[in-house]
């Protein structure tokens, strides 16, 4: 299983006039094939009279599935440059739809991939890439009179908090990055002189903007 990979924080649409021709991107999340078909699918539904609805997707741990499609573009010109924005930025689970309005203008074979890499590159630019690591949910129980301390203690540190319980004990809930987990034990140790019990309750993604 990943710990860590990079993706699109979401939806991003954007668009270029090139040599008249209106290029306008589509960028969204896809973590099955279905889905990024259904978004294609949905762009193509929109813009039924326009010239081309190129796209591109890259889903799996492994990229393991990765398709390219021309939409009647010279073979190569369209799908092709827009898989390969996705490889050079590291993105998975991400699909990207560019819908062409012919200007009039031929552009050319190379002209074209230039085209649709740059429109692609924009369009993920404005969905914004996001690094998504995977988090332990630890669960730090301690007496009442170190609540003060080993809060603000948590608070000033790199570790984000979940959230607090108040039962019999302080329940405190912190995610913690799952290669720095005997690093946290440590220092929560440290930091109750041993009078905290710790458990691992969970793990969860958490995104950072790029």
């Amino acid at each position: 299983m990943r710990n860590d990979y990079k993706t699109v924080k979401g939806f991003g649409e954007s668009e270029l006039i090139i040599q008249k021709s209106r290029f306008i991107t589509y960028v969204n999340r896809a973590e099955t094939e279905q889905e990024a078909q259904s978004f294609i699918d949905n762009i193509k539904n929109q813009h039924k009279s326009a010239n081309h609805n190129c796209s591109a997707y890259m889903i799996g741990e492994h990229d393991n599935i990765q398709k390219a499609n021309d939409d009647g573009e010279p073979s190569g010109t369209a799908g092709f440059p827009m898989l390969e924005v996705l490889k050079k930025q590291g993105l998975k689970d991400t699909v990207v739809v560019v819908t062409r309005y012919f200007g009039g203008i031929k552009l050319g074979g190379g002209g074209l991939i230039r085209a649709y890499g740059k429109a692609t590159t924009e369009g993920i630019s404005i969905a914004q890439v996001v690094e998504r690591k995977l988090h332990y949910i630890m669960k730090v129980s301690i007496d009442y009179t170190w609540l003060g301390k080993v809060e603000n203690e948590i608070r000033s540190s790199e570790y984000p908090l979940d959230r607090i319980e108040y039962a019999d004990l302080v329940e405190i809930y912190i995610f913690v990055p799952v290669d720095n987990e005997e690093v946290f034990r440590g220092w929560i140790t440290e930091l109750t002189n041993g009078q905290a019990d710790l458990e691992h309750v969970g793990e969860e993604f958490l995104e950072f903007v790029m």
